[in-house]
């Protein structure tokens, strides 16, 4: 009795001094909310102070990496803390959303492809949970993209759709390998992949973008009334008009040229002399 007593004495202090420090979050989040950030951020602070560790530490340390990253632009900031977070508990609550805005700070703010990758397969390492796994996966094919190492990017969008299969990615990512196919002039390969897509996706939203790469292919070949054609048919549908007409009034410019030189050759002659010689 004389153990159990103190205990029961102290059970209800740590309940109260609980409940205190999670109104003292709750009064600082709608400091923030209401767009007092200096007054929110010292609510929090003064958290750190009094709880140096648990889960009231954790929502502290991730609220002021959110607001210097969202209210301030203070990334490096935001960054220091949200490691804080991972350091404290990356299994926590708050570690997998840390981690996330570690990732997309470093891509779109930073720019720091290389790290970005980094952190976007500590994600996946993470996580279990296949549908946010495969947007992590999509995340890192894309910046291979950025980075114009489409082969990787390749690679990238492949393992997205071999570990992912139900991934709602799936459609844009297949688009995205024929994207990826032609930035890499393996056109040769795109007709394949583009009959499977439309077997499975009809109805895609990515119909007349294909259209277009298919359309470009043929440009490349040299058949420009076959591609110009193609551009032609696009008119309607195309998401991005500016680009489609200086497609069509390139090729126009094009044949026009080859046309003039073929009539510049007949009328000087050779053209007459090379079929007399059957060539």
């Amino acid at each position: 009795f004389r153990f159990i007593l103190p205990i029961l004495f102290i059970i209800p202090l740590l309940a109260c001094e609980t409940g205190q420090g999670e109104q003292l979050v709750l009064k600082a989040n709608n400091e923030w909310l209401k767009g007092r950030n200096h007054s929110a951020i010292e609510m929090f602070k003064s958290i750190l102070k009094k709880y140096p560790s648990g889960q009231l530490t954790e929502e502290a340390l991730f609220r002021l990496g959110e607001i210097h990253h969202f209210s301030l632009n203070n990334s490096i900031q935001a960054i220091s803390y949200f490691q804080e977070v991972m350091e404290l508990n990356n299994n926590g609550p708050f570690g997998l959303d840390a981690q996330k805005y570690i990732a997309e700070i470093m891509e779109f703010t930073f720019q720091d492809y290389d790290q970005a990758i980094i952190e976007y397969q500590k994600l996946i390492h993470m996580c279990d949970e296949p549908q946010k796994n495969s947007d992590h996966q999509y995340r890192i094919a894309s910046i291979y993209v950025k980075k114009q190492n489409y082969e990787q990017a390749f690679a990238e969008f492949e393992i997205l759709l071999t570990m992912y299969p139900k991934s709602t990615w799936v459609e844009t990512t297949q688009f995205k390998i024929l994207e990826t196919l032609y930035a890499l002039n393996r056109c040769s390969e795109i007709p394949e992949h583009h009959n499977n897509f439309i077997d499975s996706y009809p109805d895609s939203k990515y119909r007349s973008e294909m259209k277009f790469i298919i359309a470009s292919c043929i440009e490349e070949k040299g058949m420009l009334k076959e591609a110009y054609n193609g551009f032609k048919a696009l008119k309607m549908d195309y998401a991005y008009p500016a680009l489609l007409k200086m497609k069509l009034e390139n090729i126009e410019k094009r044949i026009n040229k080859k046309w003039t030189r073929n009539v510049h050759i007949y009328q000087s002659g050779y053209y007459v002399y090379s079929i007399e010689e059957g060539c």
